[in-house]
């Protein structure tokens, strides 16, 4: 009797439990209801109208992914890894043209055909569909070439086509039904299946301008190597010494370059062909060209030197003179826009470790509360660095001339070196020249290249860290380091080497088959034909005060960030490199 009692009163309280549990399940239910039928009553239409369109973009991207594999599984065929994503697509290429030759002289190499290792002459016409440049003129010259039995021919993998290009905006992101989404590109580099010169007529002359930078001498190595080996030019290569002035500077003749001349320069720094700034003279460079008969001239410099460049080719246009000049962007700033990045760049990001490491090994070593300071290079652009405090990982505060310096307060750079030297007992600064123009103003004093002359960043700073320290009723232990010549005065390292190579050997390919007023460069990693006005018209470049590169350098030395806020209707710098960005 007593256990049935028991029994009977477990189960009621079972089924009170139950009924307890469905009715405030029930009850959370109808809340849930209510609150987000309120919810959604209190919420804007067009806020409801976005929710709508995202839940449908992301149900829509699903289904399409489920029936793109339905179709690849009935085709038997394994459909593209991946989700096909509604408005991502690309609808109108803009091309940036780079003048071709052919279009105002006959071309002498009608029918040569380009082989690496010398030439070929092809006794068929060109087919009308033919991936080649196209040109207006045509030479009918039956000029006796190489025999084939005189060398080996070796072709090549791959020759550029028409119309081949390398797409700017590698990033893209959906946009609203309806929008046109445009892309700019740019011309590929490489060889081009037909020439415009002929190679036994080929006389070319390379000058290096504006300050030295790792890999000069690997440019003008790899410049003259394709033009002997790949090309069998039969005319002369002319280093042109001591910049623009060489070309008529008496005291500067020029010298013949030979690969036996040229075969160990660039395990050296510098350029043996030397260099200055200024002496632009179009008339008299126009004279040397026409008494060498130079038919491809090669300019090697920043975007002061690729402006004096175009100069040269309009002269020659004008002159009616049937001469390609090509660029090479050379800046060891790193501020030539569009690019990747110019050679040299990364050997001199390399050789600033030393210093770096010199800077922290003074800091700790020197009591009390030792800071050590490095001054880079970087004019206008503080990409050096940026890049050499990212590679350190030892680097407390960095200081470029995009951001401006707060010395005091609640965004100071002193206090934040206060903090940090009692924190690890030592500091680390890294500083480009062109910072701190807003504190010591501009200089109205330029040089022969017009470069404003910059002021002495680096002995500023180790002044009022000595003061703020001292103020603060403390001392401060500052070793000042200024290796910024030592970097660019290197070797090119292995990565710096291959992209000189890469730029000489498609330099040569692109004024071989005829284009001028063009410089070659890295744009996505990909090897490109840029003409110069473009290609300056930008530049310097900066880094972006607002870009990913600064937010990791407030990432890693963990300074405050002094960059001010957006004015209304200011738009916010941006390079176009997208690498950069």
């Amino acid at each position: 009797m007593t256990i049935a009692t028991s029994a009977t009163r477990t189960t009621t309280k079972n089924n009170e439990t139950l009924l307890f549990t469905a009715l405030t399940a029930t009850a959370a239910a109808a809340t849930t209801y209510l609150l987000t039928r309120h919810y959604l009553q209190s919420k804007s239409k067009e806020e409801a109208l976005t929710e709508a369109a995202a839940a449908y973009a992301e149900k829509s991207i699903a289904q399409t992914r489920r029936e793109s594999l339905d179709n690849a599984e009935k085709k038997g065929k394994k459909g593209p890894s991946g989700t096909k994503l509604p408005n991502v697509q690309i609808d109108e290429v803009y091309l940036w043209e780079v003048e071709h030759l052919s279009v105002r002289f006959p071309s002498e190499g009608s029918h040569i055909i380009n082989h690496m290792h010398g030439i070929d002459r092809d006794s068929t016409p060109l087919p009308e569909n033919t991936p080649v440049f196209r040109k207006i003129h045509s030479s009918n010259s039956e000029e006796d070439m190489t025999n084939k039995s005189e060398h080996k021919v070796t072709s090549y993998n791959k020759l550029i086509g028409i119309h081949e290009c390398i797409l700017s905006d590698v990033v893209r992101t959906p946009s609203k039904e309806g929008v046109v989404q445009k892309s700019q590109a740019y011309v590929r580099a490489g060889p081009r299946r037909e020439l415009h010169f002929n190679p036994r007529t080929v006389n070319a002359a390379i000058v290096t301008c504006g300050g030295l930078c790792p890999g000069l001498n690997n440019v003008i190595r790899e410049i003259t190597n394709t033009l002997y080996h790949l090309y069998d030019i039969k005319g002369k290569v002319y280093g042109i010494r001591g910049g623009y002035k060489g070309f008529y500077d008496e005291r500067y003749p020029p010298v013949e370059l030979t690969p036996e001349l040229v075969e160990n320069i660039h395990h050296d720094g510098g350029t043996v062909l030397s260099s200055s700034r200024g002496g632009f003279d179009l008339v008299k460079i126009l004279d040397f060209i026409r008494s060498k008969k130079i038919r491809q001239l090669y300019v090697i410099g920043g975007d002061g030197t690729h402006r004096g460049a175009f100069a040269i080719h309009e002269g020659c246009m004008e002159a009616k003179m049937d001469v390609s000049v090509a660029g090479i962007p050379k800046t060891i700033d790193n501020d030539v826009d569009y690019i990747d990045r110019s050679f040299g760049f990364a050997s001199a990001v390399e050789a600033a470790q030393g210093a770096i490491r010199s800077a922290k090994t003074e800091a700790t070593c020197n009591l009390p509360n030792g800071i050590g300071i490095v001054k880079l290079m970087g004019r206008s652009a503080g990409f050096i660095a940026v890049h050499a405090t990212l590679g350190s990982g030892d680097v407390d505060l960095c200081l470029v001339p995009e951001v401006p310096i707060v010395l005091e307060g609640e965004k100071g750079c002193l206090p934040h070196l206060m903090r940090r030297v009692k924190r690890k007992g030592f500091a680390v600064i890294v500083v480009a020249e062109g910072a701190g123009e807003e504190l010591l103003g501009t200089s109205t004093e330029v040089d022969a290249s017009g470069n404003k002359k910059l002021p002495q960043i680096g002995e500023f700073m180790k002044k009022e860290i000595e003061a703020y320290f001292k103020k603060q009723g403390d001392e401060a232990t500052v070793k000042y380091i200024d290796p910024s010549y030592m970097i660019r005065s290197i070797p090119a390292n292995a990565a710096d080497s291959l992209y000189c190579m890469q730029l000489g050997q498609n330099a040569v390919h692109g004024a071989m088959a005829g284009f001028t007023g063009f410089s070659v460069g890295l744009c996505n990693n990909k090897m490109v034909f840029l003409p110069i006005p473009e290609l300056v018209s930008t530049s310097p470049r900066m880094m972006s005060p607002r870009g990913r590169t600064w937010e990791r350098i407030l990432a890693v030395t963990r300074q405050p960030n002094t960059v001010p806020p957006l004015q209304p209707g200011e738009t916010p710098y941006d390079s176009h490199a997208p690498l950069l960005r």
